[in-house]
């Protein structure tokens, strides 16, 4: 029973070492399975971490073959990982300039050195640019180099975004320049007015009293066509200075072409004018200084055609839509006036002809045209409800087709054109106006009108004068008022002058155009408008309009 029993002791022992060793294998197990657990945890974590991330995430060997690619990568390069991975490098850039910086970049980090962050470009998949923030750094284990992690932050939208704010940064600056060049300029303009009124108005009174047979009356005739052309150039700076509105008016075409020929035959001597102009050609309503623009342009062009010399053909004619042939364009129906400007130069491709009309193309070379001619000629053409068209050959001349829509009547070519007679006056008129030059000049032909002429040089004096004559005899059936003065302006002496009598007559008078405050001072009911500089002839018109209206 003792071997028994010790049998029995020894094997409840060994029972107790086993399951000793149980425990201690299954608490084994329960650490290798936190472990494992927490392996594939941080794992999970790795694998969220380089798939979400934004950035492009790129490991290399030593030989620069990729090892880990990123769906930032993908997004950011539009190469799959299964497309990358494994690949070289050099196979997915195949630009020159961006391969060499990659390897450049590369041997950096892998020499030991860490690549810090610069702003670089790379391409896509499809060869489209992306703008890049490159960084890098090796990847060490135990101190032995494994290769490189790259990672590159895609900044396009963010350049796209200062682009834009540059760009509009600048044309803020632009806009604001050319406010302050159309400030001046429009200064100027009517600065210059005035000067042409005190011209024109001493050049009105002395034609008045001078024979037409007289010697000195064609040099007049001709002081006053200088001072009409000085008014012209004034309009165009007070139209780009205050965007203008377009003065249309019933105008002959054959005068416009025959003078502006005349100006230009004396500056491009080289080129023969022909003028073939249909003498019942019917009257255009249009803006006079902007078609002259419109010919001048056309001429010019044709000149610069034309290096050697040659003829320019000019034809005008009454058409209709039906007779327009037009290639880009469908006249609305109705008469028109058509004008023809032809050359003998050099000619235009076909390919040429389809872009004459864009803004800043051009033919001449560098430094020798700005592209906008023949644009504005477009831009003006249209505004007036009018078209172009062009028809050319290389070798055989261009040939320009405008067409214009017609006012109705038939047009008096100005050599026959009857000398308009003044029409004069008995009332009292009150002038007002700060330039002294302009008054006086003012005042005399007022009175060689034959009417009674209260001046006065500023907008308190004419309030004054008014007030104290208001009610009498001697009171103002009409004011001719000066728009910009000093202290008190124009809109506000009109408003104090209504306030006194309701009913008074105001022609308005500036060396500014008709668009800006002498607008608003019309919409306030002010019954006209003169522009400066005017001749006795076109002020005792628009007063006989006023007062028997």
């Amino acid at each position: 029973m003792t071997d028994g029993a010790k049998t029995r002791e020894q094997l409840m022992n060994e029972l107790g070492e086993l399951r000793h060793r149980i425990v201690e294998l299954e608490a084994l197990q329960m650490e290798r399975g936190r472990s494992e657990d927490e392996t594939r945890k941080r794992q999970e974590y790795l694998e969220a971490v380089l798939r979400e991330a934004p950035d492009a995430i790129v490991t290399l060997d030593a030989s620069h073959r990729i090892l880990e690619w990123n769906p930032g990568a993908e997004r950011i390069f539009g190469y799959t990982r299964y497309e990358a991975a494994g690949k070289n490098l050099d196979d997915l850039v195949t630009q020159p300039d961006v391969a060499d910086e990659a390897r450049a970049a590369t041997r950096k980090v892998l020499s030991g050195e860490n690549l810090f962050p610069f702003e670089t470009i790379r391409y896509r998949r499809d060869g489209t640019p992306v703008n890049v923030i490159a960084a890098g750094s090796s990847i060490e284990i135990e101190g032995e180099l494994y290769g490189v992690v790259a990672v590159y932050t895609d900044i396009t939208e963010r350049k796209r975004v200062e682009e834009q704010q540059r760009k509009l940064e600048a044309q803020l600056l632009h806009a604001q320049r050319m406010e302050a060049i159309g400030t001046l300029a429009g200064g100027i303009a009517h600065n210059f007015n005035n000067l042409l009124m005190g011209i024109q108005g001493n050049v009105s009174l002395m034609l008045s009293n001078t024979d037409p047979t007289d010697p000195n009356h064609k040099m007049l005739d001709n002081i006053e066509k200088s001072v009409r052309s000085g008014s012209e150039l004034a309009k165009q700076l007070l139209g780009y200075a205050r965007g203008g509105k377009y003065e249309l008016k019933s105008t002959h075409l054959n005068r416009l072409v025959q003078e502006t020929a005349e100006t230009f035959s004396t500056t491009r001597k080289e080129v023969k004018v022909q003028l073939k102009l249909a003498e019942d050609l019917v009257e255009i309503t249009a803006d006079q200084g902007q078609i002259e623009q419109v010919l001048l342009n056309l001429f010019i062009n044709a000149a610069d055609a034309m290096p050697e010399g040659g003829v320019l053909f000019l034809e005008t004619m009454n058409v209709t839509h039906e007779d327009i042939d037009c290639n880009h364009c469908k006249p609305k129906p109705g008469s028109y006036v058509s004008l023809t400007v032809r050359d003998t130069g050099l000619g235009m491709e076909k390919e040429t002809m389809e872009h004459i009309f864009d803004p800043f193309f051009t033919t001449k070379g560098l430094g020798k045209g700005t592209g906008l001619g023949l644009a504005s000629v477009y831009g003006i053409l249209k505004a007036h409800d009018g078209y172009i068209d062009v028809s050319s050959e290389k070798g055989h001349g261009t040939a320009f087709h405008v067409y214009l829509p017609a006012s109705g009547r038939v047009g008096i070519k100005r050599a026959g054109e009857l000398p308009v007679t003044m029409l004069k006056g008995m009332e009292t008129v009150l002038l007002v106006d700060d330039e002294d030059m302009v008054l006086e000049v003012g005042e005399q032909m007022l009175k060689r009108l034959g009417y009674n002429v209260l001046p006065a040089g500023s907008g308190r004096e004419a309030i004054e004068i008014f007030s104290e004559a208001h009610g009498s005899l001697s009171a103002p059936g009409l004011v001719i008022l000066d728009m910009i003065m000093p202290g008190m302006g124009g809109s506000e002496v009109y408003d104090r002058l209504k306030k006194i009598d309701p009913e008074i007559k105001v022609l308005l008078s500036s060396g500014y155009s008709i668009a800006g405050k002498a607008t608003e001072i019309l919409e306030k009911g002010c019954n006209g408008f003169i522009q400066k500089p005017f001749n006795i002839k076109e002020l005792s018109e628009k007063i006989r309009t006023i007062l028997d209206n």
